[in-house]
């Protein structure tokens, strides 16, 4: 990640449509609209892609995580602190990894005024400030949820945007940032791979009461532009309603819709080459998939030992997403981290999104906090040079989804030695009310190993806890993969999410 947000760093274009006044040595007003703003996507899609360009004063050149991190705005002096709003607004400056500046404009009865931070707003810890900021000073934002006056509402902000066009929310209640959303994917992990940036921010200023947020924003990349428009509630949950449109530069047949990554380290799935004391740590549990079918899926996320693909052919799907099931922090046993208060999100599609399928790639990390999870929606058909192609959805950072599958989910799933030096024994846990019910017949495992066999199978079930503990080996016949999956049927009705899960030696 470092290295891709250090290749980012790129001067901003100069606005397009969006006129600008100029006064003495600095840019005032603009006039402002959404149909401006595609006006201006459409006027730089015809000009050549810039190359990222850009050079950090010395002072932030030199600034390590630690020393960055302690670089913030003084609650204070955040954006409508002293005003009656429910969100505050502070802007994160430059420096560490995060080069390329960008500009926000706060946008108010169709006038936009550019946030330029003065040096007296910021607070940098125990180092001494630079002697002034630079005339290009901002990297990102964050934003806080308030009850009016500037104060939080639980000492945490719930939004934030930092480098390229990656993105993170918490729901209440969440003290650490967990998985990351991208504005987009372009050929992920295929030569040619390109990080897509947000150039320019317009955040709707809201009215006194107003419950949601409204932020523009405008993505650049050698192969598109991209206008966005996020509405932003935040209640329980953190809510984003995404919309936006893509002008390809060129043709382009590898796009990620709705990106998302995450760390997973080790799990109980995969602690082979892990000498740690913690039994878990990890982002993430899993992905969730509820198909255009119909159909639930949970494939559990682990740290391979080599790269790893995974495609999952769909039309139209219902809703996707990284989900943190085990909420105990026994599951991971560390005070530090607390990767059970990590954040869930669910994306649901605003409209039908046609052929396509769901990305997943896994790839080797030695570092748990490397995100090396990554997941998205990939549609079948390629946007067309010169064309202009619209999606929305709708993402819930939250502790836990609003929909869920109607029938016994995965709640534990863990992989050991066999009894065969060349077996993989597994043991994976449903849990629901649907596995309680006297009406039907008892469930029973449904298990596939492709290639390989499945051996030793063993079911039990609980009825107090109405769990249902599925155990078996893999004998993977000399191979060096299987795909597994696993489901529990009452007769002919299937009674579970369907457990699917890639072993590789």
């Amino acid at each position: 990640m470092k290295g891709a947000l250090g290749a980012l760093a790129a001067a901003v274009a100069p606005p397009g449509e969006i006129a600008m006044a100029q006064g003495p040595g600095q840019e005032q007003a603009i006039s402002f609209t959404r149909d401006g703003l595609l006006a201006r996507a459409r006027d730089l899609l015809k000009q050549p892609f810039a190359a990222p360009s850009a050079e950090l004063p010395d002072y932030f050149a030199r600034l390590n995580r630690e020393q960055y991190e302690a670089a913030e705005v003084r609650p204070e002096a955040r954006v409508w602190a002293s005003d009656q709003r429910n969100f505050t607004i502070e802007p994160l400056l430059r420096g560490w990894v995060y080069a390329a500046p960008v500009k926000i404009f706060l946008v108010e009865g169709g006038k936009g005024e550019l946030l330029r931070p003065a040096l007296p707003q910021f607070s940098f810890g125990t180092q001494k400030p630079p002697d002034k900021l630079p005339e290009s000073a901002i990297a990102g934002f964050r934003v806080w949820p308030s009850a009016g006056g500037g104060k939080s509402l639980d000492g945490a902000a719930c939004l934030q945007f930092l480098g390229a066009s990656f993105y993170r929310a918490k729901a209440a209640g969440q003290k650490k940032w967990g998985v990351t959303a991208r504005g987009l994917s372009i050929r992920t992990a295929d030569p040619g791979e390109e990080y897509p940036v947000f150039r320019e921010f317009y955040i709707e200023t809201p009215a006194a009461g107003d419950d949601t947020l409204v932020i523009h924003a405008l993505l650049d990349s050698p192969s598109l532009v991209g206008v966005y428009m996020f509405t932003l509630r935040s209640v329980e949950a953190t809510i984003l309603d995404v919309e936006l449109t893509l002008f390809p530069r060129l043709d382009l047949d590898h796009i990620g819709i709705a990106s998302l990554a995450g760390a997973s380290f080790f799990t109980p799935l995969d602690q082979r080459r892990v000498d740690d004391i913690r039994p878990a740590a990890s982002e993430t549990n899993g992905l969730q998939i509820h198909t255009g079918a119909n159909e639930w899926l949970w494939r559990p996320l682990s740290n391979r030992n080599s790269l790893q693909f995974s495609s999952f052919i769909d039309a139209n799907p219902k809703g996707f997403g990284f989900i943190t099931r085990n909420r105990d922090i026994g599951a991971y046993q560390d005070d530090e981290e607390h990767w059970e208060q990590r954040p869930s999100i669910w994306i649901e599609p605003h409209h039908d999104w046609g052929e396509g399928s769901m990305q997943l790639v896994e790839i080797p990390s030695e570092s748990e906090f490397n995100q090396n999870i990554i997941a998205y929606w990939r549609p079948k058909d390629r946007l067309a040079a010169n064309s202009e192609k619209k999606f929305a959805y709708r993402q819930f950072w939250c502790w836990n989804p609003p929909t869920r599958p109607p029938y016994a989910v995965v709640s534990a799933a863990r992989s050991g030695r066999g009894v065969s030096p060349k077996h993989r024994r597994f043991v994976v846990v449903f849990s629901g009310d649907a596995l309680g019910d006297p009406t039907r017949p008892a469930a029973q495992a449904n298990l596939s190993a492709k290639p390989g066999n499945a051996v030793k199978l063993h079911d039990a079930f609980d009825p107090w806890s109405k769990t249902h503990r599925v155990v078996f080996e893999l004998d993977p016949a000399g191979e060096t993969f299987s795909e597994l999956r696993l489901e529990l049927k009452s007769g002919d009705e299937q009674v579970s999410e369907s457990w699917i899960y890639r072993w590789t030696l």
